[in-house]
């Protein structure tokens, strides 16, 4: 740390000092005789605005600023899952360890452990020609995840020494390759990267393949793509947080990276008690296995919540170059625009609407975007799927966080108040919600699950459109005065609704594959269709939906998804016994009229 500033005037977390000219943008110092971690955002002149990450009380005017000559950076390599950091990439378990509950300020922890062993085991040999993100050897970091390491992505040649198979640790070299210049590169185990750089990648390819999530409602009704991106929108009590807990225990991810910006702390000690006691539905591991946590909480600083969005989507780009799909949950988006706010008005920034800076758009795009399925460097195919919380103001859907994250995702789950209130989970709007992926994963749920997925899908909609506005009528002038025809759409969305569209998080139901949930769907759908007959044939709609295997529809759910498809069959044979005596009997009635 050569380069030396002095501090001019501190308001809050931006810090204004002098004698910056050999500072560099971006370039991450200490601030202070506390040595606070900061980044440079602005030089004007001999001049530059300093974001710092840890609380600036007692900083004085005339304290040193000295340069460390790098960007915000992770440390990428065995020993990030299942560990906990917060928002500029410090392990929060071992400054825990070292601080204590009270945690000093400006304290420098390596992001890695350096004292862990790791069994190296090589993938190449001496004499081997490489390139950027060719596998050089691996490590098996957890029961679930094989790390492998990467050649650095700018870096071309010949192995000239590989280590052989052997336990090493975070400090040592596994190594060397003679670049095309001749020159000699070490290639250490573990390798830094700057988070607000991309990192990259082959070729971008089409968001054909679902991200498999277990609840019903998206992969049935509102499907993400692997790759793609979604947002959770709503408002207080709604159910945004536990929505990203279920898509984190149960989604097909390799790996999920899970961001808490600016929540509740309770909230996050929510994740960091579950999480550990929770297995993964495919393996019956600890599911911390494929799990990486950023905490920064709404009472940490607020520079550093705008930092821990990079920190998160970094690493899963360093995962996904390993060929793995990684689920990012970043909660939430609207309180790191907040952030951005707060430091935009420290800087004096001109205000857009709502006092949001006039970059926050393009500050949304550029995380969006690093989304994506891919081919890596080394050939594999990964990819990022990024769901995003958003959290407008009074559940307004046209408060500016919300509004300009519709231009940036595909799939929109919009969480209703009202049917939280109800205690309907998820309580995603059917009505509200869209999911522009639906028609390029059609191909992967008709070949994987079921041919009539689309079909289906496309009759729910209907069907719970058409329900929508039977419901205003009901509202105004009651059911009695429907036809039986709208009586039984009504009556079919009532059975979409809690036997189809609700789940029960805290019962075996919390997860349900796609083939559960088409073989739910088939059945209501079946039934629509047979009662759709029969009240065409004039039989009262109050003589069928009586019928106890009617009835059952809604509880079919609840099975076990072991014994589901043959319950569901006998179901199925017991409802169509039961309209064909409903509707022979009520030809026989007729017939003594």
């Amino acid at each position: 740390m050569n380069s030396l500033g002095t501090i001019v005037s501190v308001n809050g977390p931006v810090v204004k000092a002098r004698a910056m000219r050999a500072f560099g943008m971006r370039e991450m110092v200490r601030v202070g005789e506390l040595n606070l971690w900061g980044e440079i955002i602005r030089m004007e002149g001999d001049e530059a605005l300093i974001q710092v990450f840890e609380d600036t009380q007692g900083l004085r005017i005339g304290e040193p600023v000295r340069g460390t000559g790098r960007p915000l950076s992770v440390e990428l390599g065995p020993g990030l899952v299942g560990k906990i950091f917060d928002g500029i990439g410090r392990p929060l378990d071992v400054l825990l360890e070292e601080e204590g509950a009270m945690l000093s300020r400006g304290v420098q922890v390596p992001m890695l452990d350096r004292k862990s062993l790791w069994t190296f085991k090589p993938s190449v040999k001496k004499g081997d020609a490489v390139a950027g993100g060719m596998v050089l050897g691996k490590v098996q970091e957890t029961p679930l995840l094989e790390h492998r390491i990467l050649v650095p992505p700018s870096v071309e040649g010949e192995v000239i020494y590989i280590r052989q198979e052997s336990v090493v640790t975070a400090s040592d070299v596994i190594a060397k390759i003679k670049d095309v210049y001749g020159n000699i590169v070490d290639v250490p185990i573990v390798h830094v990267w700057p988070v607000r750089k991309a990192r990259p990648y082959r070729e971008r390819l089409l968001p054909n393949e679902p991200l498999v999530t277990g609840q019903r409602i998206i992969d049935g009704l509102f499907p993400v793509a692997r790759g793609g991106v979604a947002a959770i929108p709503g408002g207080f009590g709604t159910g945004k947080t536990v929505t990203q807990h279920q898509l984190a225990k149960w989604s097909d991810a390799h790996l999920v990276v899970y961001i808490g910006c600016g929540e509740r702390g309770n909230e996050m000690t929510q994740v960091l008690e579950e999480f550990p006691q929770l297995n993964d539905p495919r393996s019956g591991r600890p599911l911390m296995e494929r799990t990486i946590l950023i905490a920064n909480t709404s009472n940490m600083p607020v520079a550093a919540r705008e930092a821990s969005i990079y920190t998160g989507i970094t690493i899963a780009e360093y995962f996904r170059d390993m060929g793995y799909h990684v689920a990012l949950m970043a909660d939430s988006t609207s309180r790191w625009a907040e952030a951005l706010r707060e430091i935009s008005g420290r800087l004096e920034e001109v205000p857009a609407e709502e006092g949001f800076p006039a970059y926050l758009p393009t500050r949304l795009a550029e995380f969006y975007e690093r989304a994506g399925r891919v081919v890596t460097l080394g050939g594999d195919e990964g990819s990022i799927t990024i769901i995003g919380a958003v959290s407008p103001p009074g559940g307004d859907f046209t408060e500016p966080v919300t509004r300009n994250t519709k231009r940036f995702i595909r799939c929109f789950w919009a969480l209703d108040k009202s049917l939280a209130g109800a205690r309907h989970f998820p309580a995603i709007n059917w009505l509200e919600s869209y999911s522009e992926y639906a028609k390029e994963v059609e191909d992967w749920f008709s070949t994987q699950v079921n041919p009539k997925w689309g079909d289906y899908r496309d009759k729910v909609r209907a069907l719970l459109a058409e329900d929508e506005k039977i419901q205003q009528v009901i509202r105004l002038v009651g059911e009695d005065v429907l036809p039986d025809e709208q009586k039984l759409v009504a009556f079919t969305a009532f059975l979409l609704k809690n036997g189809y569209l609700q789940q029960n998080a805290f019962s075996e139901d919390a997860y349900s594959p796609p083939e559960k949930g088409f073989a739910i769907l088939e059945i209501i759908l079946h039934f629509y269709e047979k009662a759709s007959e029969l009240v065409k044939r004039g039989v009262p709609l109050s003589l069928i939906r009586e019928g106890k295997p009617v009835l059952e529809i809604v509880h079919v759910r609840e099975k076990s998804k072991e014994n589901i498809m043959m319950e569901i069959s006998d179901l199925k044979r017991e409802l169509d016994a039961f309209l064909e005596k409903v509707g022979s009997e009520r030809k026989a009635t007729r017939g003594r009229v």
